[in-house]
């Protein structure tokens, strides 16, 4: 006979009791019992009777076939546990004694649910192999750039918003779980590779270029996503906020203030962490930019591994091989004699190179004549001088190595390194006045000048991102600021250097010192 308890959902000896039915003596039968509710759930079956849920449980595939005594008997333990719930049956009395009659129909619990969907998502988790989502950086960006234009209208749709905040985070919810689970799964590949050699597949090479491209779509995606982020920001990501909040509660049935707050304030925190994501802060690097840091440097950690197994692999020389060796030769020895000489060939006790006999000893001891055969106990000691414990370390001294001047040499290099300087100053002077000018004007550059321009032109291009885009970057010192701008009348600038002519779209070219630098 079933009998009614509470819902139990605090912890019971340090575990929650809504997992406990996935331990239990018959758990298979327990988790049966649960799909059979999660199921009919999806069919918006809220409330299933005793006879349904035996007719169910038969059905689902276990080894054996429970008999009503065993699913009451869970029923009534799932109800301890407060996975489950009762309610009396009313619904099909027809008579004073069907009402007396005690009977009842069970319904799944909140918390219930809530840990039948926790192993769902446990187990499709563990069986989920981690990826690099280079597409997933695309679909990031291109919905935040339709935010950036939502951002930007008077009267924007909270619909089209509402969309666009859902697909970012789902979006990256699915970028950073793949990431850490690639992650993880590749320094245990690595951590493999240098226990068990013969597991270190050959597939390697291809993970390292599928791993370098990530990392270059990284450092462009991030850069365009970190900018875009800011510029929703400075047009009212508030307003964003607001509007999806409304949109989440258009069909609720009976709203108050307060879930709109809420909603609106959850929504922060996911742009908070989507935003420590891709935007660094002075002190705090993004996680982007460690994900990359740590993705080259899992690379570097590859390509040891990589070049280590190959030397395994070709020369074979390590201690468990000698050892496979060694063996080998005790087992083909033809006779212990035999092997009793390999014996003191491999292992024997040799005179410690710290120990010192004199002659006067040796003499004494020859005088003696003890046979070879006398055990160290029964021969007569012989005495030593222990020379590290007299006099200390001990080295054999000899002529010293002979030192090569290499005072030409430097004077070479600090003279190539002092031109090479004054090539740089001179072409900051010419250039770091900070006026605004075409390509087209320079018309022609020295070997140091056109060196340092084409440095910072192709940084400036990069940072720009997009062919009609200005660019803004400062040089690797710090020292320089450049802005390159596209003039958009289809002139091509033409400058003559040493090495050849330059050429390619004009643009306008401003250079000037860094102010910070200072």
């Amino acid at each position: 006979m079933l009998t009614l308890s509470e819902p139990a959902t605090v912890e019971s000896r340090g575990r929650l009791k809504a997992f406990a039915y996935v331990t239990a003596e018959k758990a298979a039968l327990h988790r049966a019992i649960m799909r059979v509710f999660m199921e009919s759930k999806e069919r918006f079956a809220l409330h299933l009777r005793p006879q349904e849920i035996f007719d169910a449980v038969c059905n689902c595939g276990l080894q054996k076939s429970p008999d009503e005594t065993e699913i009451e008997s869970a029923l009534e333990q799932l109800c301890e546990w407060g996975n489950l719930q009762t309610r009396p049956d009313t619904s099909d009395v027809n008579t004073v004694e069907d009402f007396y009659k005690q009977r009842y129909a069970f319904h799944i619990t909140n918390q219930g649910e809530a840990a039948e969907r926790a192993l769902e998502l446990f187990q499709s988790t563990s069986d989920r192999k981690g990826e690099l989502q280079t597409h997933a950086l695309t679909d990031i960006r291109d919905r935040l750039i339709e935010l950036k234009e939502f951002a930007r209208q008077v009267e924007p749709v909270p619909a089209q918003i509402h969309r666009s905040l859902l697909m970012v985070r789902s979006r990256f919810d699915v970028l950073t779980s793949r990431a850490q689970a690639f992650m993880t799964s590749l320094q245990r590949s690595i951590d493999l590779a240098i226990a068990e050699t013969d597991q270190f597949t050959s597939s390697t090479q291809s993970l390292i270029d599928y791993m370098e491209r990530f990392v270059s779509d990284l450092v462009i995606a991030a850069e365009d996503i970190a900018q875009t982020l800011r510029e929703i920001e400075a047009s009212g990501l508030e307003r964003l906020f607001h509007a999806a909040a409304d949109c989440s509660l258009v069909d609720a049935v009976e709203t108050i203030p307060a879930d709109r707050d809420g909603i609106v304030d959850e929504w922060r925190s996911h742009w908070g962490r989507i935003r420590s994501w891709f935007v660094s802060r002075p002190g705090c690097p993004s996680y982007a930019d460690i994900l990359r840091a740590r993705a080259r440097a899992s690379i570097t950690d590859l390509l040891s591994v990589l070049t280590s197994v190959n030397d395994r692999r070709i020369n074979r020389i390590d201690r468990s091989n000698d050892f496979r060796v060694l063996a080998r030769w005790f087992a083909e020895a033809g006779s212990d004699a035999d092997a009793h000489r390999l014996w003191r060939a491999v292992f024997s006790l040799v005179p410690a190179r710290h120990l010192i006999v004199n002659d006067a000893t040796l003499d004494d001891h020859e005088k003696q004549d003890v046979p070879p055969t006398t055990s160290w106990l029964d021969a007569p000691p012989v005495q030593i001088s222990t020379r590290l414990r007299a006099s200390g370390s001990y080295s054999r001294t000899g002529r010293l190595s002979r030192i090569i001047d290499r005072t030409a040499e430097k004077k070479k290099l600090a003279a190539a390194s002092h031109q090479e300087a004054l090539r740089i100053l001179n072409a900051q002077r010419r250039f770091a006045t900070g006026r605004r000018m075409r390509l087209s004007d320079i018309e022609q550059l020295e070997t140091g000048e056109f060196d340092l321009f084409l440095d910072l032109l192709a940084e400036a291009v990069s940072a720009s991102g997009f062919e009609d885009d200005a660019g803004e970057i400062l040089s690797n010192d710090g020292s320089l600021r450049l802005k390159l701008e596209p003039t958009a009348d289809g002139r091509v600038a033409v400058i003559h250097t040493p090495e050849g002519i330059f050429s390619g779209p004009d643009h306008w070219i401003s250079i000037g010192a860094n102010s910070l630098s200072d």
